[in-house]
């Protein structure tokens, strides 16, 4: 099939909004909680704001899904920005303020998640272009701000999921994960592209993108059009 730019562009147009809005908002709500919890650097530096182009990440937010709406065909895109510079030994209660700050990021795009299945009442797909438009972005929006919730929350540091773990559990357990945060990245690599590769050469399923983000994702999605009278 030929590649066409104009259809791949008005299918993209689906997803530039809201993979733009929920991460955005994601980060700046880190920010503002930490800026509100007596760290003040994200505001200083202008980063408690929805202007996106103070969270943009040069492969987060422009080559990744740039690459991921080519190689889909504009069928998906995902990415991230440029985290929130925030200093913990700042915050008025170390270890419950660590919790908020990282909660704050996964928390919005929950929220961001149910306002997007409430407005869906909002349109109906079958009166007009701009209404199906309109209707995409916000199944999109669905997706996207569930997914990037769940995988943020993966209990692994760097990623907000590992900052709670090591907010919640008892010292002797939470000294030995805040160590991992400067292996974080490599361990991401190994489990979310090695870990597969591996699985799909010995016929195992080592998924863990798939059962330790991707399924959670569902039951939450679940969850809110249900509370959105959708389900």
């Amino acid at each position: 099939m030929d590649f066409d730019p104009v259809e791949f562009l008005v299918t993209a147009s689906v997803w530039v909004l809201p993979v733009l809005i929920a991460i955005t908002l994601h980060e700046a709500a880190h920010g503002w909680v930490a800026w509100k919890l007596g760290d003040p650097p994200a505001k200083a530096l202008g980063r408690v704001t929805f202007n996106p182009l103070k969270h943009i990440d040069p492969f987060g937010t422009i080559i990744l899904p740039g690459m991921l709406l080519l190689f889909s065909g504009g069928q998906f895109m995902f990415g991230f920005a440029k985290p929130v510079p925030v200093n913990f030994a700042n915050l008025r209660h170390f270890r419950r303020d660590m919790v908020l700050v990282a909660a704050a990021g996964p928390g919005i795009n929950i929220v961001l998640a149910l306002v997007a299945a409430l407005a869906l009442h909002l349109f109906d797909p079958r009166a007009s272009w701009i209404s199906e438009w309109a209707v995409l972005n916000l199944i999109n929006a669905l997706k996207v701000n569930v997914i990037l919730a769940m995988f943020n929350l993966m209990p692994l540091p760097p990623l907000d999921g590992g900052r709670i773990a090591v907010g919640v559990l008892p010292r002797p357990l939470a000294l030995p994960v805040a160590r991992l945060e400067r292996f974080g990245f490599p361990i991401l690599i190994t489990l979310l592209f090695i870990l597969p590769w591996i699985g799909g050469k010995i016929g195992v399923d080592l998924n863990v993108l798939h059962w330790a983000v991707l399924i959670p994702a569902q039951w939450v999605l679940d969850g809110i059009l249900w509370i959105a009278g959708l389900g």
